[in-house]
């Protein structure tokens, strides 16, 4: 039995790998999805129907600001809505207003009920809750599609934005390893890492891929942006977000990241949704979106 949220099932995420030292902050203060997880007993755990309801809500206040005036230009409304990768994003709309650009933002109309992934009460940092949402909504072009998001709520406040992207086409979630209670397995926190250095190693190094053992898929998203972005403008990534992630059924791994440039110098956020299969050193990306 499980707990996803069309109500099959709750399925959940797992820990939070922290960010590498020097890795650029979204907020004046350390970003609150980078600390591990440690049990709680203070705060009310967050159930399935409440962080579906929570993502329902999000969306109409993220609607509602985009009808605000420069709503990038302001502070508050960014950090109401997002964190993390997802901050970063609000924060170039400036750069888009200052190059005379449309918004990169659009209005979000969910298709159908949220799938969501929510980790165990005990699992959630003490700091806050979080989990992973599979929705459908237009992507840029118009077209249905699903969506993968992470989400982080402090105690007392609103849920926030931490990364999305959409689904590739002709890809899906894979499906989760439950517990007997129905959540998510805890992912391997080494393999995060690995997989989230790999990334950077990528776009960053001289050497373009295996420095961790790890491989990205030939037919990758990052591998066709990388020319692509080479033949331009291009500044390298200073670190990762927050890892997201689970063990999936066949005993592979999934994971949700944002990456990001130095924080004083942010010109583009690449956010990645990828399998590792079980026994395989190869990373499948199932979603990549580039915001810049």
């Amino acid at each position: 039995m499980a707990l996803v949220l069309s109500l099959s099932g709750c399925g959940a995420v797992q820990r939070l790998v922290p960010r590498p030292a020097g890795a650029p902050t979204p907020t004046p203060s350390a970003s609150p999805t980078s600390a591990a997880p440690t049990p709680s007993a203070t705060k009310a755990a967050l159930t399935a129907p409440q962080a579906s309801q929570a993502v329902r809500e999000w969306v109409g206040r993220y609607n509602a600001t985009l009808k605000k005036r420069k709503w990038w230009r302001q502070n508050a409304r960014l950090e109401a809505l997002f964190v993390e990768g997802a901050l970063h994003e609000g924060v170039l709309e400036r750069n888009h207003e200052t190059f005379g650009w449309k918004p990169g933002h659009k209005p979000i109309n969910l298709t159908g009920a949220p799938t969501v992934y929510l980790p165990r009460p005990e699992r959630q940092p003490s700091i806050g809750d979080w989990f992973i949402a599979q929705v459908t909504y237009a992507d840029t072009k118009g077209h249905a599609r699903p969506h993968v998001l992470a989400f982080f709520r402090s105690p007392g406040q609103s849920v926030k934005l931490a990364v999305a992207t959409p689904v590739h086409w002709g890809q899906r979630m894979p499906e989760p390893l439950l517990d007997a209670d129905g959540y998510v397995t805890d992912m391997d926190d080494a393999v995060a890492r690995d997989v989230a250095e790999e990334y950077l190693n990528f776009w960053n190094g001289k050497k373009k891929e295996g420095a961790s053992g790890y491989r990205l898929a030939r037919n990758s998203y990052s591998r066709k942006a990388f020319r692509a972005v080479q033949k331009g403008l291009y500044v390298a990534f200073a670190g990762h977000g927050s890892v997201f992630g689970f063990r999936t059924a066949d005993g592979g791994s999934f994971f949700l990241f944002a990456m990001v440039n130095d924080a004083k110098s942010v010109n583009q956020v690449l956010s990645e949704a990828l399998l590792v299969p079980k026994g395989s050193r190869t990373i499948q990306e199932l979603g990549a979106n580039w915001f810049s």
